[in-house]
């Protein structure tokens, strides 16, 4: 757990407000729980070789993963802080499916979450404790989209300066670069008819915006052919633990 230090007025946005600013709660502890990899693995009869087919498809999959919030809730009037209890847990236990939560100690990403369980309120005479768990997809996503050009939160260790858009005169060879940990899938768009080849497949984009569970962008460097004549563009954001 992370200590006392976070006892400021930063928190987190989730399903559009904010714990301090619009609730004014102040975070007493924090745990961001890591996903664990889900593995599919067969043992070869008679022998002590196992295979590992758990990225056979699309890249390795990982579970869900846990993050806890420890709020202070405080008022000096009695029924004021049970009405500010009813109002927070209404607040985080609202959402019936995952929505973003911004933790603003970690700038430029965001999760996607839910609360699952009921969360545990401890109280005293004129302030409480509320524990909430959050179930989350397992990634971090980016706030900007790959091939933005903002100067300010680029980040030389995790982040690639990189096009995403391209005017295509007959055929040319690009790379996209997907610096997550996360394979992705590229919204494309195109003012016209195209074909990319990429890893010796043929993918036909049409006009406008199109997507495809086949055309991924796997690894770090994704080299490929685009052929036609127009603008084309991919519009991802990077993935991380």
């Amino acid at each position: 757990m992370e200590g006392g230090s976070l006892l400021t007025r930063f928190g987190i946005t989730f399903d559009g407000k904010h714990s301090y600013r619009d609730y004014g709660l102040t975070v007493a502890d924090k745990v961001i729980g890591n996903p664990s990899k889900i593995k599919v693995k067969e043992r070869v009869p008679f022998s002590n070789e196992i295979y590992d087919f758990s990225g056979i498809y699309s890249g390795q999959e990982y579970e869900e993963r846990q993050l806890t919030y420890v709020f202070n809730v405080k008022d000096y009037d009695k029924i004021d802080l049970s009405i500010k209890k009813v109002e927070v847990l209404n607040w985080v236990m609202r959402p019936n499916r995952k929505v973003k939560l911004i933790d603003d100690y970690i700038p430029g990403y965001y999760f996607i979450a839910e609360v699952e369980e009921d969360p545990d309120f401890g109280e005293l005479r004129y302030h409480g404790t509320l524990t909430v768990n959050f179930t989350a997809y397992p990634f971090k996503i980016g706030e900007l989209e790959e091939g933005n050009d903002l100067w300010d939160p680029f980040n030389f260790l995790l982040d690639y300066a990189q096009a995403t858009e391209f005017d295509i005169r007959g055929s040319q060879n690009i790379t996209l670069y997907n610096p997550g940990t996360n394979t992705s899938k590229p919204t494309i768009k195109a003012t016209a008819p195209m074909q990319i080849i990429k890893d010796g497949k043929t993918f036909n984009v049409p006009v406008g915006e199109s997507q495809s569970y086949d055309f991924l962008l796997t690894g770090i460097e994704n080299k490929m052919t685009v052929r036609g004549n127009g603008k084309i563009s991919f519009h991802f954001r990077k993935e991380l633990i």
